[in-house]
């Protein structure tokens, strides 16, 4: 007989409604110290649903998806996995969510010293005591929805970049969650294996019945996966919607953002001295400072 972890039934005590949403933030903030990073922000995460975190670098994206896992925890208002609010929750509850989650971390993150198999069989190995004849059927049946069954032998180092965010992908499902995200999947990639990840996002999704979040620079590929996209700038939601809305958002930041202007509300110029100030006739006829050489 197959045994399954037990958890307490408090965590989630029945399933929610598939019209409400797998993940929401209500009036969350969070930040570093007196640096504030997600300022009393509100969004939602559509079940079943393939969404895109956005914006600038350093602008709450990545922690979005630490405050959801856990790892960080809000300092003011909510944020709801399932209907239930983590950030109270103790390590026990805290453990039975993340059983529920599946993240591709950045680069993959696959451990070095183990093989393909044994790095997508170490959920499985770690979390449940399934027999290793079953463990072996469901690690192949997972590289084989990557496309990279025939990699099962090979070391992380024998395989290029593409290959082991693909890998990354396999682990992060073998213990087939309801939710997975990604932390800038397309990051680093060729034009094909960036096509690869992000048809595999889109396939995985619909056909495992999951709920994706991904953070993501890469407006092409996002806007052509995403059901919802969600752009974030100075600690609050600039926009959300479908990529249609958000192409055509009149926001002037979304829209610098969406046509990759160089300049508009994120300024090309840091801010400083006018070039009359610095370099303006009343500057060249200053005399030199004292000790400089003649």
């Amino acid at each position: 007989m197959i045994h399954e972890p037990e958890y307490p039934a408090f965590v989630f005590p029945m399933p929610s409604s598939s019209t409400t949403p797998l993940v929401e933030l209500r009036h969350l903030t969070f930040g570093y110290g007196e640096r504030v990073i997600l300022d009393d922000i509100s969004l939602s995460v559509p079940r079943g649903k393939v969404t895109a975190l956005m914006g600038a670098s350093g602008g709450g994206k990545t922690t979005i998806l630490r405050l959801i896992g856990g790892q960080n925890r809000a300092q003011s208002g909510e944020l709801l996995f399932d209907g239930q609010d983590v950030t109270p929750m103790d390590q026990t509850q805290i453990y039975a969510a993340r059983r529920r989650m599946g993240m591709l971390f950045q680069f993959g993150a696959l451990f070095a010293d183990l093989s393909v198999f044994e790095n997508v069989a170490f959920p499985l190995r770690e979390h449940t005591d399934l027999p290793e004849a079953l463990i072996r059927d469901i690690v192949l049946m997972k590289l084989n929805a990557v496309g990279l069954r025939g990699a099962r032998d090979l070391m992380p180092s024998e395989v290029s970049g593409g290959m082991a965010r693909r890998i990354a992908l396999a682990r992060a499902i073998a213990l087939d969650p309801e939710l997975v995200m990604y932390d800038e999947p397309f990051s680093g990639l060729d034009p094909i294996s960036l096509g690869t990840a992000a048809r595999l996002i889109r396939h995985l999704n619909d056909s495992l019945g999951l709920t994706s979040l991904f953070v993501s620079h890469e407006l092409e590929q996002t806007f052509a996966i995403a059901d919802h996209v969600i752009i974030l700038a100075n600690g609050k939601v600039a926009t959300q919607g479908t990529p249609d809305e958000v192409r055509n958002s009149t926001d002037p930041l979304v829209y610098q953002y969406v046509h990759a202007l160089p300049d508009g509300p994120v300024r090309f110029d840091y801010p400083g001295a006018t070039v009359e100030q610095d370099f303006g006739p009343a500057v060249m006829a200053a005399p030199l400072k004292s000790g400089a050489s003649s």
